[in-house]
């Protein structure tokens, strides 16, 4: 075989996404078979869960690391300026 013939021969995603027919993958074939003779109840919306706490702003949050990591930034030069000397 030539190199021109394995190359016609591989298949892609489009040849794939291009059949006529999909078969249903294996769980909606188990689910199908288990709802034909007893549906599934219905089931009420249930909307998302209250917050635990209350959320702290976005700007508050980032003046508490910045306002952190300028401490740190002052406290390491304060340490290296006393090992100076």
């Amino acid at each position: 075989m030539t190199e021109h013939d394995e190359f016609e021969r591989e298949f892609d995603h489009q040849w794939a996404n291009a059949a006529a027919h999909k078969e249903p993958s294996a769980r909606a074939r188990m689910l199908a078979a288990r709802w034909k003779d007893n549906p599934p109840a219905p089931v009420p919306f249930r909307g998302d869960p209250e917050p635990a706490a209350p959320r702290r702003s976005s700007w508050r949050s980032a003046a508490i690391v910045l306002g952190s990591v300028a401490a740190l930034i002052l406290l390491i030069g304060y340490a290296r300026s006393r090992a100076m000397y």
